[in-house]
Formats: structure tokens, C-alpha cells, sequence
């Protein structure tokens, strides 16, 4: 009889939380003014009656101390108030329209851009999410080192960072002060390592202006010969930085009298 193996036990990662779909916020008021100008559409005098009723509504609302402050309440009788302002100035026979409303129409123009922006919120955290789930493979693979830096990942490090229960994550730390060092990925172009600069923690950007200043003095020195650069970092960035500047200046061209270039 043979004996069976034990079952395998794999090491599932956590999925990452889907991203909520964008949500309208719940408005009272503006849920009132909507159902006041659908009311109010192609009336002319009739408004004032409709404003008279609203006013009337409002006394009565104001003697019960649980509907007093209904703000949906308000905001429809402030709107009834103001297409009723709105006809009385219009030339006589002018009926309301919504669509022909500056207020209505700068309001709606705002929704939107409001809207425009939530989902332009959620895309982006759409794709922090999957970079997240990206590069924490290649974390398991060991091949982060391969992966070139792309723009935002400075938001992905903060995902990586807030999955481990905000522990500094070394290893993603390592790889993007090298990458920032050695200019790869987008970090070629100046103006996102000039970014790097608010967007990364102090012990990151430390640790890349070591690295970028001993490459100067030491081109042929080899990866295991610069890991302490990352634990100099991690334990005093702000004297990490200051010997970074001091090996910079250092390995720059002097004359012949000693002075800096």
C-alpha cells in the first residue's frame, strides 16, 4: 500500500480590491431644483402659483421640528423664487425652459466636469491596481529588476506599500532608486526625476543620489558592493543625501589649483 502525498500547499496572493464604479453623490437640494424645473417647464404665469403653494408648504413644514430643516424642501422653494424672478423680468408670454436657463446650464456644465473627473479617478486607480498586480508577480518571479519604470509608478510603490500594511516594501524601494540613479524607464526624461522629487520619500531619493554619485566615482563597482547605499538610506537619509552631495562635488573636474570647476 502505498502512501499518498500531501496535498501541495501553494501561496495564494490576495487579490487586489476592485474599484468601486463612480458614484453620483446624493444631493437633496439639487434632487429638488431638478424636480422644481421639470415642474415648472413651459409654465409662464402659473409659476407664481406654483411659488405661492411652495411658500405655503414651507410654513407648514416650519411647524414641525422634523421637517423644519429638510433641505430638499429649501433649496425647491429658493427655485421656485427664482424662475418666478426669471419670468417677471422676461418680455410678457415667455414661458420657462431648462434648456434655455444660464444657471441651469453653468450647473449642469459643473456636474459634469464633477462626473468627468470621478471616473477619470477611478481609471486611475484602475491602473495602479493591475501596475500593482504587475510588478508584485514579477516580485514573486524575482525579475522586478527587469521591469523598467513607467510614469506613476511612484503611486503604484504607495499601493504596493498600503497591501503590506504600510511596511516599507525594500525591494520595490531598491529597484526605483536605481532606476532613478541609472535614468531608466521614464526616468530618462529630466522633468520625471525632477517630479521623482515629490512624488518619492526621503530614503528613496537618498538612497538613488548615493548611488548616482558613487557611479561616478566607482563606474565598475559591482551591485553587491553598493547595498549598503540602500541601508545608509533607510537609517539616515538626511546624512545620506549630505554624503551624496559631497561625493558629487568630489567627482567633479578641479583646476589645476584645486578649486571646483
Amino acid at each position: 500500500m502505498t502512501t499518498p502525498w500531501p496535498p501541495r500547499r501553494t501561496a495564494h496572493r490576495p487579490l487586489a480590491p476592485r474599484v468601486a464604479a463612480p458614484r453620483e453623490p446624493v444631493d437633496p437640494a439639487r434632487i429638488g431644483r431638478r424636480v422644481v424645473r421639470r415642474r415648472a417647464k413651459g409654465m409662464d404665469a402659473a409659476a407664481a402659483a406654483a411659488l405661492e403653494d411652495a411658500r405655503f408648504d414651507a410654513r407648514q413644514a416650519s411647524q414641525h421640528e422634523d421637517l423644519a430643516a429638510d433641505e430638499r424642501r429649501r433649496a425647491e422653494l429658493a427655485e421656485w423664487e427664482r424662475i418666478d424672478q426669471l419670468l417677471a423680468a422676461a418680455a410678457p408670454g415667455t414661458v420657462y425652459d431648462p434648456d434655455t436657463d444660464d444657471v441651469v446650464q453653468a450647473e449642469l456644465a459643473t456636474e459634469a466636469a464633477a462626473a468627468a473627473e470621478r471616473e477619470a479617478a477611478v481609471r486611475e486607480a484602475q491602473r495602479i491596481a493591475a501596475r500593482a498586480d504587475e510588478l508584485q508577480a514579477l516580485r514573486e518571479l524575482g525579475m522586478l529588476e527587469q521591469a523598467e519604470p513607467r510614469e506613476g509608478d511612484e503611486a503604484v510603490r504607495e499601493e504596493l506599500t498600503r497591501r503590506a500594511g504600510w511596511y516599507v516594501q525594500a525591494d520595490v524601494d531598491a529597484w526605483l532608486a536605481r532606476a532613478l540613479a541609472a535614468h531608466r524607464g521614464h526616468y530618462a526624461d529630466p522633468a520625471a526625476r525632477e517630479a521623482a522629487a515629490g512624488l518619492l520619500p526621503q530614503p528613496v531619493l537618498a538612497h538613488a543620489a548615493l548611488l548616482s554619485a558613487l557611479a561616478r566615482l566607482v563606474p565598475a563597482a559591482a551591485p553587491g558592493e553598493l547595498a549598503v547605499a540602500a541601508r545608509l538610506a533607510a537609517a539616515d537619509p538626511e546624512a545620506t543625501a549630505g554624503l551624496a552631495a559631497l561625493l558629487t562635488r568630489a567627482a567633479e573636474p578641479g583646476d589645476p589649483t584645486g578649486s571646483r570647476a
